[in-house]
């Protein structure tokens, strides 16, 4: 009787616990908990890193800068040391620059002498080297105490002051240099070399002079590049030098040298033309 008690208590006990189970209300999870799925997602440690590195720069006192390829580290109180400079305007309130994939404020400018921008900003050290080029880029970013400074420099003072300058009193000077690389290029076609005439009229008496001389030139009168008069102490070697240097700065290959003229003796005081010869290869 005993042991029969016990199992029907136990069948009973078992039972009432069935009934228990089966009665009680479990609590649901909304669809949007992440426990309702059997695969739970972990937060992405890499994303944030990119996506908040550029937001995170202007609350930062240290900013990541790409200057056309070229990476540099420095301060938003360096980048804001003159605040009437572009630079400075660039990196006041909102960003006003694109980013590019690693976060890092990107400049659309040749990155080679940002460094030396940043030196001077730093340090107030002026470039040693490359004078010109780093000028150029003080001017785009309208950093005036370091524009000032350059102009002051010997290599930037005889070029702004003494040869511009001059260069500013020969008429159509700049204009000729692009007719003259013009005709080279017309006659390059096959060819090795090209020779373009000029015309160099120191004075108004050579000037004077001009027709006489043209009908004197063995050559093509209309390919003839005229310069001068002008009123100013340089010499016609100076100006021809100029012409050189200045054709050389756009990446060409040239000399020049006297072109005398074969047509008697009653022409050879016209010494005012001169052949420059383009190289292509």
């Amino acid at each position: 009787m005993r042991a029969g008690c016990v199992l029907l208590i136990s069948v009973s006990t078992h039972r009432y616990l069935l009934h228990l189970f089966d009665k009680a209300e479990v609590p649901r999870l909304p669809a949007s908990s992440p426990l309702h799925s059997s695969t739970m997602s972990l937060p992405d440690h890499r994303a944030p890193g990119k996506q908040l590195t550029a937001y995170s720069q202007m609350n930062s006192p240290v900013v990541n800068l790409n200057v056309g390829g070229q990476m540099y580290s420095t301060t938003l109180n360096t980048l804001r040391k003159y605040p009437g400079s572009k630079l400075a305007e660039m990196f006041s309130g909102q960003p006003k620059l694109r980013v590019d994939t690693e976060g890092r404020y990107f400049i659309d400018r040749d990155g080679t002498h940002f460094k030396d921008i940043l030196e001077f900003l730093r340090s107030q050290t002026l470039p040693t080297s490359c004078i010109q080029e780093v000028y150029k880029e003080a001017v785009f970013f309208d950093i005036e105490p370091l524009i000032k400074q350059l102009e002051d420099s010997p290599k930037l003072f005889g070029e702004v002051v003494g040869r511009q300058q001059f260069l500013a009193r020969v008429p159509n000077y700049r204009e000729n240099i692009e007719v003259m690389i013009r005709i080279a290029r017309a006659e390059a076609v096959a060819a090795r070399q090209s020779g373009v005439i000029v015309c160099v009229l120191r004075t108004e008496e050579d000037s004077s002079r001009y027709n006489d001389a043209i009908n004197s030139l063995d050559a093509d009168r209309e390919s003839v590049v005229r310069f001068g008069p002008w009123k100013a102490p340089p010499t016609i070697t100076d100006l021809l030098d100029c012409i050189k240097m200045d054709i050389e700065g756009k990446g060409y290959s040239v000399t020049y040298q006297h072109h005398g003229t074969d047509k008697g003796f009653r022409f050879k005081t016209y010494d005012f033309f001169y052949k420059f010869t383009f190289y292509w290869w």
